[in-house]
């Protein structure tokens, strides 16, 4: 296991269903618990917060985990479900920490930190989102269940599947899906940047829980009002960071969320990919809320 952001990686064993799963997480900084989460992607991992995790160090003790099916968390061949996650997160909360904590959640963690905040109040003292989305990419294409149901069960097929997914990870098509919608600077877009990544495509059993996340299957909710209602729900404070250039789909479902009373928002530089591509403007954004003594 690498030291991916320069912290101490420890790992939390967790059973689902008769399943064992080894979950990575990193732990880095001295003051009160932050928990940051990386968002959901093929190109899932706490790497893509480590510079935030590192500055957030000086004020927080920041815990970054690698969700269960992506980066070096175990990736067995579930069917990967928003109850996986639904219960990863109260799991892991529970067992890491002993009161509130702030957590900060970047793209589509977010309806997963909402639901939990929703069902035990206590479990967090204030929320920040970065770039929160609720939909995967195919029904954001207009993919119906059917077919997306159907694109899952190919991926997941032994040797077709394995053939699909490489060609959904090339890294020219990696290249293109950051131009397109993550990074704002096609300077940011190294060759190194995206052979990394694309390691992290082909670690054995990626294709998993990538393949339900794109294709709708960990959308822990399916309409915009229940996303709504989530935010309506809550009963500790919530920020929103929304990226300038974020997709037009995505950006509205954003602008609704924060349109909400008592939602608190900021619009930065950069698009689905804000808290990687720019981290000291995100901690710039956020740093009053999250050190405010009151809120």
């Amino acid at each position: 296991m690498t030291n991916d952001i320069g912290g101490v990686v420890q790992e939390y064993l967790w059973n689902w269903e008769n399943h064992q799963l080894r979950v990575v997480y990193e732990t880095l900084g001295k003051g009160s618990p932050l928990l940051l989460i990386p968002s959901f992607s093929s190109v899932s991992t706490r790497s893509e917060i480590g510079e935030l995790a590192k500055l957030l160090a000086p004020n927080f003790q920041v815990v970054a985990l690698d969700w269960p099916g992506f980066g070096q968390s175990s990736r067995p061949s579930l069917n990967y479900s928003p109850e996986i996650y639904q219960q990863f997160l109260e799991d892991f909360v529970k067992a890491i920490f002993n009161a509130s904590i702030t957590v900060v959640a970047a793209g589509h963690a977010a309806s997963y930190v909402l639901q939990l905040a929703v069902k035990q109040s206590a479990a967090f003292s204030r929320i920040v989102l970065l770039a929160p989305t609720w939909r995967g990419p195919l029904p954001t294409m207009g993919a119906s269940q059917q077919i997306a149901g159907i694109v899952r069960k190919l991926v997941r097929s032994p040797i077709l599947g394995q053939a699909l997914y490489k060609l959904n990870t090339t890294q020219s098509f990696l290249s293109f899906m950051y131009r397109r919608h993550v990074f704002t600077d096609a300077a940011k877009i190294t060759p190194s940047f995206i052979e990394k990544k694309w390691q992290t495509t082909q670690q054995p059993g990626a294709r998993f829980a990538s393949a339900a996340f794109v294709t709708g299957n960990l959308d822990a909710v399916h309409e915009q009002s229940d996303f709504l209602e989530l935010v309506q729900s809550l009963t500790v404070p919530l920020m929103v960071v929304i990226g300038e250039s974020s997709p037009p789909k995505s950006r509205e479902e954003m602008n609704a969320l924060v349109a909400l009373p008592g939602v608190r928002s900021v619009v930065i530089p950069g698009s689905l990919g804000l808290h990687e591509e720019y981290p000291a403007v995100v901690l710039e954004a956020v740093q009053d809320f999250l050190l405010s003594v009151e809120n």
